[in-house]
């Protein structure tokens, strides 16, 4: 059975943020978050990784994080351009974001032809979820409409400092995605969490963008793409999410999705003060085994 690959979206520059949060360095030894996914994706036996970059930042990217992985295992590179958008449509006036999730995903078509896994790059995960996944993905064929997601333990996923939005997943009796339901200002209450008038338990499955799809997964975002442009591309904003896009398969049933479980804990790093949570959580993790101080000794 051929190994599965990683798919790293990187193309963003974290406006909110303040720069290239990808290269900044959160472990002891320097490590960034991109280190740790690699790292924990090599041990559960991912075979190659691609990076979905922007051209404007290849240089930098593959010098600082590229470079460091080359010689352990076989990385390619895939770009996301505004402008890369099928005839007759064009990019609008004004228009400086791109054009979302699914759109960077497509970018990889050519490089990926195998079993993948999909995570941001400024997302740590850990080694439970990429262990889950790699599982899974060893099982499905290639050309397979058999996709997956990671679903974490909402709880796991909330913050001391304020809201957050999740994509909280309804699943069927055998843990297949039925629909997710994009939530807005989720906040701690006690041991679960409310959103308004909501009350949640806490232990409901959470959708943070780890997914494990086929290479047929291409061929839907062809569609989709097209038909989103139609609708959306005249538009600064909108974006093609993943979310969105499986949630469509699933309900008109041309693909399903299995909702896997795992008990890490997710954290990620969205404006800068979050920084410094993430530097002491790996450090805590460091100090417990998990990881070694130093991960490429």
């Amino acid at each position: 059975m051929q190994k599965p690959t990683l798919l790293v979206l990187a193309a963003g520059m974290g406006s909110r943020y303040g720069g290239l949060k990808q290269i900044d360095p959160v472990g002891p030894a320097g490590e960034t978050i991109i280190d740790y996914s690699i790292y924990d994706a090599l041990r559960a036996g991912f075979g190659k990784v691609v990076f979905v970059i922007r051209h404007d930042i290849e240089q930098t990217f593959r010098e600082i994080v590229g470079s460091k992985f080359e010689k352990r295992v076989p990385v390619e590179y895939a770009f996301q351009e505004l402008a890369d958008i099928p005839a007759p449509f064009t990019v609008p006036p004004g228009r400086t974001k791109p054009w979302g999730t699914g759109h960077a995903i497509l970018a990889a078509a050519s490089v990926i032809h195998e079993p993948f896994a999909m995570i941001n790059a400024d997302d740590f995960y850990g080694a439970d979820t990429f262990r889950v996944l790699a599982d899974y993905l060893g099982q499905v064929r290639p050309d397979s409409n058999a996709y997956a997601m990671v679903g974490f333990t909402l709880r796991k996923t909330l913050s001391d400092h304020g809201t957050v939005a999740r994509g909280v997943c309804q699943v069927d009796a055998t843990g297949k995605l039925k629909q997710i339901v994009e939530m807005l200002k989720i906040a701690k209450a006690g041991t679960g969490a409310r959103q308004d008038n909501v009350t949640l338990t806490g232990d409901e499955p959470v959708s943070m963008n780890f997914w494990g799809f086929t290479p047929t997964l291409f061929g839907h975002l062809r569609t989709e793409l097209e038909q989103f442009l139609k609708t959306h591309g005249q538009e600064e904003k909108s974006e093609l999410l993943i979310p969105m896009v499986i949630g469509g398969l699933v309900t008109q049933g041309q693909a399903t999705c299995q909702v896997l479980r795992t008990t890490a804990a997710w954290f990620g790093v969205t404006y800068r003060d979050d920084r410094p949570i993430v530097i002491e959580s790996i450090r805590q993790l460091v100090a417990a085994g998990a990881y070694p101080a130093r991960l490429w000794a």
